[in-house]
């Protein structure tokens, strides 16, 4: 497997998806019911190369990627072979940005010494998706990039 299987709960919203997959391998309803009792092994296969095929569409659209912890929050834009950040670092440790008051603060200070702000690109060292992946398997999540994107445009003018 490249990636991660499915959640189950990610499995029922693309039940679907997954019953056209299985489709494409010509196994229909009865044989799906039947291949998870007598050959589990093989179901288990179909599950994870779904997965792999999920995973594969959704990190080759990623574009936005962020990332709060109690004080730091990081910001990714990505492309095709590199990935820009924007970190934020709360200099006062009692602020946590995993709350709405801790976002609050950071709105209040952003441009202040108690913000420090470091902007960085790195080049994609493995595949992209792969790289992405990690990234997510680190607490990132996929975001629209629109706090990236007001941060950026700030720094940049």
């Amino acid at each position: 497997m490249k990636y991660a299987r499915l959640t189950k709960e990610q499995f029922d919203e693309l039940h679907a998806e997954f019953a056209s997959f299985l489709a494409t391998q010509a196994i229909d309803r009865k044989e799906w019911e039947e291949l998870k009792i007598n050959k589990p092994e093989v179901a288990e296969q179909e599950l994870d190369v779904f997965s792999d095929l999920i995973w594969e569409g959704v990190l080759g659209r990623a574009e936005y990627l962020e990332h709060f912890s109690k004080n730091h929050i990081f910001l990714f834009q990505c492309f095709d072979t590199d990935i820009k950040s924007i970190v934020l670092k709360s200099l006062s440790p009692e602020t946590d940005f995993l709350t709405k008051e801790g976002l609050q603060w950071l709105s209040d200070n952003m441009f202040t010494e108690n913000i420090e702000m470091k902007v960085g690109k790195k080049v994609f060292t493995d595949e992209r998706n792969s790289s992405i992946f990690e990234l997510i398997k680190q607490g990132a999540f996929l975001s629209d990039g629109q706090l990236f994107s007001q941060i950026n445009s700030i720094i940049e003018s």
